[in-house]
Formats: structure tokens, C-alpha cells, sequence
């Protein structure tokens, strides 16, 4: 843990992603959904969780909820950059979930942070400190260009170009990643996802405290949403 903080603290985004994936990784694939590290032994299929623990996460973490907070149906989305079946979900899933569930204000989406790597740790760094308005602008914008800095050489060129597009500066982006407090927070709320909401890898969703683990396509997900609407 020190010397995490000392290179979130000290070095800057070059500090940072110089350390890549190696230094912080959970790795390993299923087929549908990117395993991790630490991982408790597999719930049985269709486990349930206390829905009012869910919505607590760990460490003082904020969700930046989608859709209508007050809805009947919560549905949250444990989420990673780097996790190619979240960047899957996010670019030919989520579009269509969005504009009939959460538009609409049928449903509250939570996309809550799994930081699974370092890399994941600087994409959600720089999406708090856009702000609220263009919190999900940034996730999204890194799920699209996913291919380009994931498993760049240069991981620090290539994710300050993609925070370029979204106005960042060498400035902003460098400030961005000295955020202590939200990386510990992070680390807390992976832990709690393992521990208490036994997550095997990502993405995991829980509907109404249901959970529903890998890549789902949008008729898997009604399945699961439209009888808690009616």
C-alpha cells in the first residue's frame, strides 16, 4: 500500500501507469466476464444480497447514479476499463439498456467502480475529477478507445491523449491522479465487493440485490428487470 500512495501522491501520471498492470492485477478469464484475484468461493447461481448493504459501498465511495435514484428496480453494474466484457457491454449493450430503462426512468443504474488495475485507477480518478456532469463521459470515452491504451506501450501518452479529447490538460491530468482519498476508497469498495458481495470478476450485476455475473445482452437483462416493473 505505500508505495502505491507515495506514486499516487508523488509521481504523477507517469509515476502511475510506468508501474502498468503488473503491479496491481487480478487476472485470469471466463467466458463471458474477466475473473479476479481474491475472489470468495462462487455464490450459488442466483444469489441474493441485502439490496440496502449494496447501495452502502465502502469507504465513503459516491455512486453517480443513472436513471431514477427512487425507482423500484436498482440495478448496479460492477465495472473495469481494462475488463474487455465490460468495454463489450458498455459499447453494444448499455446504449440500448440506456434509452429503454434508464432514459426513461423505469430503473436506477449504478455503475459502480471495480478497480482492477492501476489503469483502472486513473480512468476513475479522472472521471471524478470531470465532475458530475461528465463523470460517466469519461468512463464511456475510455470503454470506446479501450483497444488504443489498454495495452499501449506508452500507457501514460495514450491515456492523456483520450483525457485531451475530454478536456483535460498535462495539468488537470496529472492533478487528477493524486486524489488519496478516492484511490483508498476505491480500494475499499473492491474489497467490500469481494468479501461481502462475493464478486468473481467483472462485469457483475445485481438486480434488486439478484446477482447476475458476466456479459449480459439486453434480453437477459429484461428477463431480469421487466417482473420487478410490473
Amino acid at each position: 500500500m505505500a508505495n502505491r500512495r507515495n506514486i499516487i501522491l508523488g509521481a504523477g501520471a507517469a509515476g502511475i501507469v510506468a508501474i502498468g498492470a503488473g503491479a496491481y492485477f487480478l487476472s485470469g478469464k471466463t467466458e463471458t466476464a474477466t475473473a479476479v484475484e481474491g475472489a470468495a468461493p462462487p455464490p450459488a447461481p442466483g444469489a441474493t444480497f441485502d439490496p440496502a448493504k449494496l447501495m452502502a459501498p465502502a469507504g465513503g465511495f459516491k455512486d453517480h447514479i443513472m436513471g431514477d435514484a427512487a425507482s423500484k428496480v436498482v440495478m448496479i453494474e460492477y465495472l473495469s476499463p481494462t475488463c474487455s466484457h465490460c468495454a463489450a457491454f458498455a459499447n453494444n449493450v448499455f446504449p440500448q439498456l440506456k434509452a429503454e430503462y434508464i432514459d426513461t426512468k423505469k430503473i436506477a443504474f449504478v455503475p459502480r467502480p471495480f478497480m482492477r488495475n492501476v489503469l483502472d485507477a486513473v480512468v476513475f480518478l479522472l472521471a471524478d475529477a470531470a465532475g458530475d456532469a461528465k463523470y460517466h463521459d469519461v468512463i464511456d470515452a475510455f470503454f470506446k478507445t479501450q483497444e488504443q491504451w489498454a495495452a499501449s506501450q506508452t500507457p501514460n501518452d495514450a491515456m492523456f491523449a483520450v483525457a485531451q479529447q475530454l478536456g483535460f490538460t498535462k495539468e488537470s491530468f496529472d492533478a487528477a491522479l493524486t486524489n488519496q482519498t478516492l484511490f483508498d476508497a476505491l480500494e475499499k469498495v473492491k474489497d467490500q465487493a469481494l468479501n461481502e458481495f462475493k464478486l468473481q470478476g467483472t462485469p457483475t450485476f445485481y438486480v434488486n440485490g439478484k446477482m447476475l455475473d458476466g456479459e449480459k445482452t439486453l434480453d437477459a437483462l429484461k428477463a431480469e428487470i421487466d417482473p420487478l416493473l410490473a
